[in-house]
């Protein structure tokens, strides 16, 4: 068997890796601009709930990156997957629309959550301006994952350049020649993003599909053929952890809203949030590359954990430097433009965030192991773990003992992450190779 050496799995991963880079910086491009336009408290809050209901609409696409990377081999998985996945790309834009008719919209927004009618109405025209945003994001994960299958991790990259200048340029064309508002410019500008993405990911991914679609396929040995029974075994799982996993943000958005410093928590929760994701990334990378290394039976396992293990320490000590030094400063208040009140209550948040990239490590890489062993019902299980621990806590830490809402939501998300990466340390053992 060969073994993998650290620096072949580093040149597979580092262009996963800086795809996710780029999607991180996402969050504090547009939370910069949004600062620096009208009414920055209210903008940044309505984009933050907008956002937070446009990625739960997405869940049930979210995974098939990772589906088509573990399931599509041949022509004839190829085309079940793709009909799949066209299905849920309907299925989560009709599930937006919904949202969208103004007597649910008003009772999830204004009864249900109880945002100030200043936020709830910019969220209202944010949330139009993401309708494309599920459907595009589905077909760029779809196809993607073939050209993780393919060992094209370089041309993911590429993709995500692309939806990077586009949403620059969207957000720069819409401040200088429009007077929309800041929480309008963020969604438009994503939509736009990952629309071109989505299109220029199919161009992309041409070559692997005529390679699927014209290669033999592959049959093995008293395995059955890939159907939408399979796919959906499979899948349901996936999707109901993504759904649940998903759940999070607006659930903490309902928490923050009735807990201390509502509309403060509101603002610089996704100012926060968007900085943890940039270290939170290169965890989140690692899944998808882990899942195509890992082998059939899970023999790469010592290398991957190695590698892993390295990964991880390094991303936590890089939110670490962010959080304990002057640096926080400089994100917070010169690169993201909050006002020094803003930044203060970013502080604390930040700094209990700091073993979260080591566990989004962890979290990808069982979840890696258990896919390619197609054990997927443990990730779902973990995933309600993780939710129902995060409820539990923010009840406790935010209307009990009466902690400002920003931190008691990210007390609550490393208490949850803890005990889901523990439960799954179980879940994994049960199914890696015995010697």
């Amino acid at each position: 068997m060969r073994r993998l050496s650290n620096r072949y799995i580093g040149r597979f991963w580092a262009p996963l890796a800086a795809t996710w880079l780029m999607m991180a910086a996402e969050g504090p491009f547009l939370a910069a601009v949004i600062a620096r336009l009208p009414d920055p408290k209210y903008n940044l809050a309505a984009h933050g709930v907008a956002f937070a209901f446009a990625i739960l609409i997405e869940a049930p696409v979210i995974m098939l990156m990772s589906a088509s990377t573990a399931l599509v081999e041949d022509a004839g998985s190829y085309r079940k997957l793709r009909n799949f996945a066209n299905a849920l790309n309907i299925g989560s834009t009709v599930m937006l629309l919904a949202v969208l008719i103004p007597s649910v919209f008003d009772f999830v927004m204004r009864t249900l959550i109880g945002l100030p009618p200043e936020v709830a109405d910019l969220t209202y025209g944010a949330l139009w301006l993401f309708l494309p945003w599920p459907a595009a994001i589905g077909m760029r994960r779809f196809v993607q994952g073939v050209l993780i299958r393919s060992g094209r991790t370089r041309l993911v990259a590429t993709g995500t350049m692309i939806r990077l200048a586009a949403m620059s340029a969207t957000a720069v064309v819409l401040v200088l020649t429009t007077d929309i508002p800041g929480a309008w410019v963020g969604a438009a500008s994503l939509s736009a993003a990952v629309v071109t993405e989505a299109i220029a990911a199919r161009w992309m991914a041409s070559a692997a599909i005529r390679e699927l679609l014209t290669g033999p396929d592959r049959v093995d040995a008293g395995a059955p053929l890939l159907g939408y029974r399979r796919i959906s075994h499979f899948y349901f799982p996936l999707l109901l952890t993504s759904v649940i996993g998903l759940m999070v943000h607006p659930m903490l958005t309902f928490f923050m809203g009735r807990a201390a410093s509502p509309v403060e928590s509101l603002a610089v929760f996704p100012v926060v949030h968007a900085l943890s994701f940039i270290f939170r990334a290169l965890g989140l990378s690692f899944q998808d590359a882990a899942l195509a290394l890992l082998g059939r039976e899970n023999e790469h396992f010592p290398e991957l954990a190695r590698f892993g293990a390295v990964l991880g320490l390094a991303a936590t000590a890089g939110l670490a430097t962010v959080a304990f030094t002057p640096l926080a400063d400089v994100w917070f208040v010169t690169i993201s433009g909050l006002s020094p009140d803003l930044a203060a209550f970013a502080i604390t948040p930040t700094r209990i965030l700091v073993v979260i990239p080591a566990l989004s490590v962890l979290l990808s890489f069982q979840r890696a192991i258990l896919m390619q062993s197609r054990v997927t019902r443990p990730i779902t299980v973990a995933t309600a773990i993780e939710v129902s621990t995060i409820a539990i806590l923010f009840t406790v830490g935010g209307w009990w003992i009466g902690w400002v809402g920003v931190t008691a939501a990210f007390v609550s998300y490393v208490g949850g992450r803890v005990l889901s990466t523990a439960y799954l340390t179980s879940q994994v053992r049960r199914v890696l190779p015995s010697s």
